[in-house]
């Protein structure tokens, strides 16, 4: 890529980048000319990322949901690559459980890896990418930032929080020259998905009724969106909240 969309020379950190949404944020950024680092909890498959990203990519071993984890991935980076120009904020999990049956522990797992490890994440990166002069923060929400789903509670509400937060940080960083806003998935196709599929066979029939792009997404479609939005093409767009899910979200 060139020109406008070449992120040639910059530094991403792409948290959860080692599989699904995230290594497909990566290749994006990657492909854009990028130097990403990929943050994640399994060292084979950070292994198998950096491998398949290419000679411009590094791997950091670290559980974000855990206090302290954020800064010390922060200044690895900024030790290893000099500064940091992008920072995807892609980790989560999820557990399936009706409203009532979610425990304490169920909702401070959920919240911890989706939205305070993306709080953690932001405020230590926050005078690396004021310094850079273009700083970009991407952060994954979810199709259940807009509607919700009875089996996901914790997991909604967490994904309304990334979208608020996201919001939160266009507003204070916007004079600090960075951009922030959030992508949010429609229904693909992940290890995040496949216990899903698995225990609701009519799933699939459901969520092919309603895209009007009548497929999954796959983690290749959020290639394009991710350097778009870490690009100087998009320098004047913050505050956004983006559906990249076929259509879902707009189906009557």
């Amino acid at each position: 890529m060139s020109g406008m969309f070449d992120l040639g020379g910059r530094v991403a950190v792409v948290t959860g980048g080692n599989g699904g949404i995230g290594l497909g944020i990566a290749r994006g950024l990657a492909a854009a000319g990028a130097w990403v680092a990929v943050v994640g909890r399994n060292a084979e498959k950070n292994r198998a990322a950096v491998a398949a990203l290419g000679k411009d990519a590094f791997a950091i071993q670290a559980d974000l949901a855990e206090p302290g984890a954020a800064d010390r991935v922060i200044a690895q980076v900024v030790e290893q690559a000099g500064g940091i120009d992008i920072l995807v904020n892609n980790a989560g999990t999820n557990i399936r459980r009706l409203p009532q049956d979610v425990t304490d522990e169920d909702w401070a797992a959920v919240m911890d890896a989706n939205l305070t490890s993306a709080m953690r994440m932001s405020r230590a990166a926050y005078p690396h990418l004021k310094a850079s002069g273009h700083g970009r923060v991407i952060c994954i929400g979810s199709m259940m930032s807009i509607f919700g789903l009875p089996l996901s509670p914790a997991y909604g509400a967490s994904k309304g929080g990334i979208v608020q937060y996201t919001r939160s940080l266009a507003v204070a960083w916007g004079p600090d020259g960075i951009t922030a806003n959030a992508i949010l998935p429609g229904w693909i196709e992940t290890e995040l998905t496949a216990g899903a599929r698995r225990d609701m066979p009519e799933l699939n029939e459901r969520v092919l009724s309603r895209t009007p792009q009548k497929r999954w997404g796959l983690p290749a479609d959020f290639a394009g969106i991710a350097a778009f939005l870490a690009s100087d093409a998009s320098a004047f767009i913050t505050g956004t909240a983006i559906p990249v899910d076929g259509g879902l979200s707009v189906h009557g």
